[in-house]
């Protein structure tokens, strides 16, 4: 048995939802098929998401548009009379209802009863294609499979109870083939809830775990992981295999092939993740695994973006450290604001994060009484691992570094970006 998981540009369109079938008529095994939202789905939704939570009716424009985007690829795809359509019409429908009869004040919560339809009508789309292929697809609402807590947007799975539902739904008795969604989960109590941005990678990771599955293979519009994004460095190189270890060391740094959580539970049994192209299917790819033969090792370059360098400053003097440093980062877990990097001085504490505004100034709320905060944004955080002097010099020409690590095997650079005039430091 093994894990496939179609990505957002797999299924952007009509033509993406059949050659998925074309990959998956050929595998020849036992599958599970999970599936992101269609195309920037993801996107749309959050767009649309802000506008009602700040009470802008426009948002029902938005809504509209995304229920003709997804009525269209399902109208290429169905004969008409096709009970899709109606299915899709209806599942909008509550959506259209909920947001009507709801006045939303919790942002986190509201954006994983909103955002996850995307992955619901996706996958409801591609199961009943592959019927409508003669393939014996069995739908599955993995919300109320993988059973979460409640943190919303990054919840944590609730492993025992999880594999037990996993196991006895997934059990290939009347199917060899099962398709559900990426991204999202649910609470014992029925709430919806997600995993953390671009999540679906992770739950291909927990079915294959939990299914003893004999690989996951995670379908690219590249062909397979690269030592640097292709729209940042046009000559990028293809890395044929790569250690569970050196994988977790680049999705930490920012490299968006794979979701950060994804090779835990990979890495638990020796399942193998492979990184294929749905556009040339029949190409190896890439694999990542335990047991990768020592070569030489190419520079691989990171680029995390959208990134604020918040400094945080004892108002007595404090030295930065002991106690201080564990109530600070206490109050960043209380918010659910992760660390993408950290330097520490005697008496100031320097840290990037995402740019996410709302718990940003929810954050330095609590810091305010005993803490100056101080801030640059418009920033990008700059990695290579297995650096060179000509790779670092190669990305960091001419830019304006605002703070440096180096260690044995990875250097990082927080840099502005390229497209924004230099800002003033501003207080928070």
């Amino acid at each position: 048995m093994i894990v496939y998981k179609f990505g957002g540009a797999s299924v952007k369109d009509s033509a993406g939802v059949r050659n998925l079938s074309r990959i998956v008529s050929d595998a020849g095994c036992r599958l599970v098929v999970v599936v992101s939202a269609f195309g920037k789905t993801t996107n749309a939704l959050e767009k649309m998401l802000k506008l009602w939570i700040s009470g802008d009716r426009s948002y029902a424009e938005h809504l509209e548009n995304i229920f003709s985007y997804h009525i269209s690829v399902a109208t290429d795809l169905f004969p008409a009379g096709n009970p899709i359509k109606s299915d899709i019409d209806i599942s909008f429908s509550k959506l259209r209802e909920y947001l009507k009869s709801h006045t939303g004040t919790d942002y986190d919560f509201e954006y994983d009863q909103i955002v996850s339809y995307g992955e619901i009508w996706s996958s409801m789309i591609v199961a009943s294609y592959l019927c409508s292929k003669k393939l014996n697809a069995e739908w599955i609402d993995i919300r109320g499979n993988l059973i979460t807590d409640d943190s919303w947007r990054d919840a944590n799975i609730l492993w025992n109870e999880s594999q037990t539902r996993v196991k006895g739904v997934f059990a290939f008795v009347n199917t060899d083939l099962y398709v559900t969604q990426g991204f999202i989960g649910g609470t014992v109590t029925g709430q919806t809830t997600t995993l953390g941005r671009e999540g679906s990678d992770y739950t291909a990771a927990i079915l294959a775990n939990m299914l003893d599955s004999e690989e996951v293979v995670v379908w690219k519009d590249v062909p397979g992981m690269l030592n640097a994004d292709p729209k940042w460095l046009p000559e990028a190189k293809k890395l044929g295999e790569v250690s569970y270890r050196e994988a977790v060391e680049m999705s930490f740094s920012g490299a968006k092939i794979i979701h950060p959580k994804t090779i835990k539970p990979l890495h638990n049994k020796g399942i193998p993740l492979r990184i294929k192209s749905f556009i040339l299917p029949l190409e190896p790819g890439t694999v990542v695994r335990q047991d990768v033969k020592v070569r030489e090792a190419l520079p691989v370059f990171i680029r995390k973006e959208n990134q604020i360098l918040l400094s945080i400053l004892p108002k007595d003097l404090s030295f930065a450290m002991g106690d201080m440093l564990s109530r600070i980062f206490h109050i960043f877990s209380k918010h659910g604001i992760k660390v993408n990097l950290v330097e520490a001085s005697a008496i100031s504490l320097n840290v990037c994060v995402d740019n996410e505004k709302h718990r940003i100034n929810s954050l330095t709320g609590d810091l305010r009484g005993e803490f100056n905060t101080i801030y640059n944004e418009n920033l990008e955080i700059l990695s290579i691992r297995h650096y060179t002097r000509e790779s670092v010099d190669q990305i960091i020409k001419g830019r304006e570094i605002l703070l440096e690590q180096r260690t044995r095997g990875t250097v990082r650079f927080v840099v502005r970006c390229e497209s924004s005039l230099p800002q003033d430091i501003v207080s928070l």
